[in-house]
């Protein structure tokens, strides 16, 4: 039965640490964790999530594209687990796309990601997989790999002006006023 777990926030030492591989995609523990994940990022109204954000120092992130009131506009998508992922090719362009971090609330920023990415990753049966993922997908899981490596969104800020409050970012990005 998932549970719901505390995701922490930025200045817990947890989010700077390099994430521990994952030796046995099957250990009951890691396929509780993948649960609990995808049930807090629903909660929490996230697109992704990775195992640190609950202080879980694991190579495990989830992507969950999915609209919600924090992303609108947001693909759906189910819910996936991605266990000790790497990204194996990138497109050349780089666009600038805003994010938003559960680890960090209240913050908006714009940052700059791989416009396309081939990943491998090995899924929670144990299989290894192979995907491309493109635009917002793509940016949902660079954000979340990451975390991986100890590393937060506004660590890619280019500049402190490309920052914005949640509620700036709803009136002027969402709401367009």
């Amino acid at each position: 039965m998932a549970e719901l777990v505390t995701i922490i926030q930025l200045g817990n030492p947890i989010l700077r640490q390099k994430a521990v591989w994952v030796d046995n995609t099957q250990d009951e523990q890691i396929q509780k964790l993948i649960e609990d994940l995808v049930a807090t990022v629903a909660k929490a109204n996230g697109v992704g999530i990775a195992a640190p954000q609950v202080a879980e120092s694991y190579r495990l992130l989830i992507v969950a594209s999915r609209p919600n009131p924090r992303y609108p506009n947001a693909p759906e998508m189910e819910p996936t687990a991605m266990i000790n992922p790497r990204i194996i090719a990138h497109s050349i362009e780089i666009v600038k796309g805003w994010e938003g971090c559960l680890s960090v609330p209240g913050i908006r920023g714009l940052i700059p990601r791989y416009q396309a990415i081939e990943v491998e990753y090995t899924d929670r049966n144990g299989k290894l997989q192979k995907q491309e993922l493109t635009d917002f997908v793509a940016r949902i899981f660079q954000h979340e790999y990451d975390h991986l490596d100890g590393i937060v969104f506004v660590d890619r800020l280019e500049t402190t002006l490309d920052m914005l409050t949640e509620q700036e970012y709803q009136q002027r990005v969402i709401n367009n006023t």
